[in-house]
């Protein structure tokens, strides 16, 4: 078959393949499609989540024998460990198929090295075809496997002039529908949604993923408190909608160990100011979802405490990746420079 564009259109329908499966599972979203030396697809998989067949067996599995002499396409490469499945590497061996073109290396070191064994088992294997595309694909994911910590999204709503909520405490609601069903959206794509005991005890807030109809998404993310402070009994994030998990600290670095452990990579960070200092203070956020509305307060909470910077120099610069009109508010998302 030829080689070049048709292997990258090959990876862009693995990739797109690969997006069926579930965001916030503990494991990666893996495509992967096998053509025939005809250029024609033979088979195509998904994985769908913790305990279920990865995208290679499922793939393989829907092809059959036919998958002999033929091409895979992985977004990420073959693992080469035994868990809940077998080693993807062996099956496509098994198979037969004559080439592995995959864009990500793994780098779980306890799944990794798959490629490398297939190469030595006469297998003609290529790697880094689209890779950004497959980075993105995975990017929390990939940030927890490199790093040891979940990848931290810090969602802020603000006025204009950087106002968190008014001088009386009050800030139902900065922005309108549209923005907050989006928060909706992005909450329903995250392992875990995290707030300090001050926003548990003054807001109250139930801190699941509805859709616009009011209904629960099927899967919700674990709600995680922060802090000393015991929470009222009677309080809405402790109600069955979704776990919570109280965790009796201050430190952002411990909390992120502890979901770590727990395979989330993936924190929606809606805590107050005071929480949001304290990740950022520690270098733990790594992008911002900001929900700027065209209102106008003077007084009131700002945005985020204090951050130790005196001088326009010291400043944290911000790279936008993506600005969106939601309704009457503008929706920023930026990444900092330099994240840890």
């Amino acid at each position: 078959m030829q080689h070049g564009t048709t292997d990258a259109q090959w990876m862009l329908r693995a990739l797109a393949v690969a997006a069926n499966g579930p965001q916030a599972d503990p494991n990666p979203r893996v495509g992967c499609v096998i053509v025939d030396p005809a250029g024609t697809l033979v088979a195509e998989g998904w994985h769908n989540g913790a305990g279920t067949p990865h995208a290679e067996a499922a793939a393989l599995e829907a092809a059959g024998a036919r998958a002999a002499g033929c091409t895979a396409y992985v977004t990420l490469e073959p693992c080469h460990h035994t868990g809940r499945t077998l080693p993807c590497s062996r099956a496509l061996a098994a198979s037969g198929v004559a080439r592995v073109v995959y864009a990500v290396a793994d780098p779980n070191v306890s799944a990794g090295g798959g490629g490398a064994w297939l190469a030595e088992q006469g297998i003609t294997v290529e790697s880094g075809l689209l890779e950004d595309d497959g980075e993105t694909l995975n990017r929390s994911w990939l940030h927890l496997m490199r790093t040891g910590r979940p990848w931290v999204t810090w969602k802020l709503a603000s006025t204009l002039d950087g106002r968190s909520a008014a001088a009386d405490g009050s800030s139902r609601w900065i922005t309108g529908p549209l923005a907050r069903q989006d928060v909706h959206e992005h909450r329903a794509r995250c392992g875990a949604i995290l707030v300090g005991t001050g926003t548990a005890l003054i807001d109250d807030p139930s801190l699941t993923a509805r859709r616009s109809d009011g209904t629960l998404h099927d899967s919700q993310p674990l709600r995680v408190v922060m802090g000393q402070r015991d929470l009222l009994t009677d309080a809405r994030i402790l109600d069955e909608s979704a776990e919570t998990i109280h965790l009796r600290t201050r430190s952002p670095r411990e909390v992120l160990a502890h979901l770590a452990d727990r395979q989330i990579h993936h924190v929606w960070l809606e805590g107050g100011p005071t929480v949001a200092a304290a990740f950022m203070a520690d270098g733990f956020v790594d992008e911002i979802v900001a929900y700027i509305a065209p209102v106008l307060l003077g007084r009131g909470r700002p945005s985020v405490s204090d951050l130790g910077i005196t001088t326009i120099d010291d400043a944290l610069r911000l790279e936008p990746t993506d600005i969106r009109v939601l309704g009457h508010d503008i929706r920023i998302t930026a990444t900092l420079k330099e994240s840890s």
